[in-house]
């Protein structure tokens, strides 16, 4: 086992705990970064290229007939094949929290639909579950078992927020152990099956699973309710008939009391067991081998490597699989770097030396093909590229650059992130899709006042219907400030005088003689 220190930035603060990694063909990518994804990588997923000791990052984009994924941290995630013998696979993502700490209940599909030097496309689809749909949780695990030429999901454990009946208050986001069930999940019908064992009596969260063939491994894990790391291993057969799934459940001696641990595969029957927690505060150095036979478990204490002083005094430690037998593993770095967020990071090589010789080969084989990078470094949250290196500006001059920051607008004054109005509460960390148009940006629309200028919808309390009916009708829109001065300065409508009809002329006067009597009784007449 060989540990390498990888130069910290204070760009870093981007990975935190709860990332996820997935490995596409040798390739890494990076998910689950912390707050929502910013424009210069609105999919939220990033290729780790690993060149010359530096490890920079490049977003990737999603297909056009992708749905929406939101940056999921402490999610669960494994592997689908559709051939054992081949390379190509699927992830599976299920539940996990998005950046305003809620959790997720939904489960998604994403695979590899191209990749060259410059640009990687994923498509990324939701899938409908129906029957026992597991509850929205977090830290819990999913595993892909094979049974007579059929497949299926299998999802433990996880928290979850306390129900709304029973929250206080005082406790309104406290979280709880998910109920011990096992969930059979099958992706062909979109089915999910609930199982409660006896064997399962307490509910875990942040344990280890190891899958091969029918059988599932369950190690160590944390229980909230009574504050304990389980030292028990359980294994889960699932036998796929043509009738009804059938789930056993048996306890194995032999377990480790850990949670949080990372396990990585080094070979076909075999995997390591590395970091996690002991205690609340004791972190867990050891490291073990698990190899798995056909109905065998064994785990075995192997030679740790030689643990930096910083790692061996640092409080928490955290990390993710990178696959091919390598971890990525990350400490906080606050009480040495200026940035608070900002964490050291290290790659750990479980395989012997003469596989990671083979293994670095080829990553030098594979960076010199794809070694086309940007020529410019730019600021961080706008930046195409994150390095993670001593010079975050030192790039080869003969790369070539895959975005262009002069091609998009000016952030600050037409962006979607701008402060429209007094009362814009559109934050890019904390927003949400509002309209069903939405994806990863706010809809904005232009007020026609003076030289124009772009608010949010949202902001002017615009309904669904009438924003896409002024994105449809060729009409002037003013905003909530200006709609009222708008009014004031328009030219008053012309009004249509009425033609009055002209009298007649009386003609010629004609004068009444009147008697003494008679004038005198029309005059008392009047007077009266």
């Amino acid at each position: 086992m060989s540990l390498q220190v990888l130069p910290p930035v204070s760009n870093s603060s981007l990975l935190q705990p709860g990332f996820s990694l997935l490995n596409f063909g040798g390739h890494v990518f990076f998910f689950g970064q912390k707050g929502w994804p910013k424009r210069s990588c609105p999919t939220g997923v990033f290729l780790l290229d690993m060149k010359q000791n530096e490890l920079k990052m490049k977003p990737a984009f999603f297909s056009k007939d992708s749905c929406y994924l939101p940056p999921l941290r402490y999610p669960a995630l494994c592997t689908l094949r559709g051939d054992a013998e081949s390379d190509e696979c699927q992830y599976i993502i299920h539940g996990g929290k998005t950046p305003n700490n809620d959790l997720s209940d939904k489960i998604y599909v994403m695979s590899l639909v191209s990749k060259n030097s410059k640009k990687t496309t994923f498509q990324c689809v939701e899938k409908d579950l129906g029957g026992d749909v597991p509850e929205a949780r977090y830290g819990h695990t999913i595993n892909v078992v094979h049974s007579r030429g059929k497949s299926m999901s299998v999802i433990f454990g996880g928290r979850t927020y306390t129900p709304l009946a029973q929250r206080t208050t005082e406790k309104w986001n406290s979280v709880v152990d998910c109920l011990p069930s096992v969930f059979l999940v099958d992706f062909e019908f979109g089915c999910c099956t609930s199982y409660v064992l006896p064997e399962l009596q307490d509910g875990l969260s942040f344990h280890v699973s190891v899958a091969r063939n029918d059988t599932i491994y369950i190690l160590g894990g944390h229980s909230l309710q009574n504050n304990t790391r389980s030292p028990s291993l359980y294994r889960l057969k699932v036998d796929l008939p043509l009738g009804s799934p059938a789930v056993t459940c048996t306890i194995l001696p032999g377990g480790i009391s850990v949670s949080s641990a990372i396990v990585t595969q080094t070979g076909d029957t075999e995997f390591v067991l590395v970091g996690g927690y002991q205690s609340d505060n004791q972190k867990r150095l050891a490291c073990n081998t698990i190899v798995l036979e056909d109905n065998k478990i064994e785990i075995v204490e192997r030679v740790s490597p030689d643990w930096t002083p910083d790692i061996k005094h640092c409080r928490m430690w955290f990390g993710c699989d990178m696959g091919k037998g390598s971890v990525l593993l990350g400490i906080p770095g606050a009480t040495k770097q200026l940035i608070s967020d900002a964490n050291y990071f290290y790659i750990l090589r479980c395989k012997g030396a003469e596989e990671d010789k083979e293994e670095e080969l080829t990553a030098q084989i594979c960076s010199q093909t794809s070694a086309e990078d940007p020529g410019d470094s730019t600021p961080f949250e706008d930046s195409e590229e994150f390095c993670f290196s001593a010079e975050a500006n030192s790039f080869d001059v003969d790369d070539t650059d895959t975005y262009n920051e002069d091609d998009e607008e000016d952030e600050s004054e037409t962006g979607y992130w701008i402060t429209c109005c007094a009362s814009c509460n559109i934050d890019i960390n904390t927003w949400v899709p509002f309209y069903s148009t939405e994806l990863n940006k706010p809809a904005m629309i232009l007020c026609s006042s003076g030289a124009g200028h772009w608010v949010h919808a949202q902001c002017m309390d615009l309904s669904e219907s009438m924003l896409l009916r002024l994105s449809e009708a060729n009409v002037k829109y003013f905003c909530n400030e200006h709609v009222d001065l708008n009014k004031g300065l328009q030219t008053p409508k012309k009004v249509v005088r009425l033609k009055k009809q002209p009298m007649k002329p009386l003609g010629k006067k004609k004068t009444m003689k009147l008697s003494t009597p008679t004038k005198k009784s029309f005059l008392r007449r009047l007077f009266e």
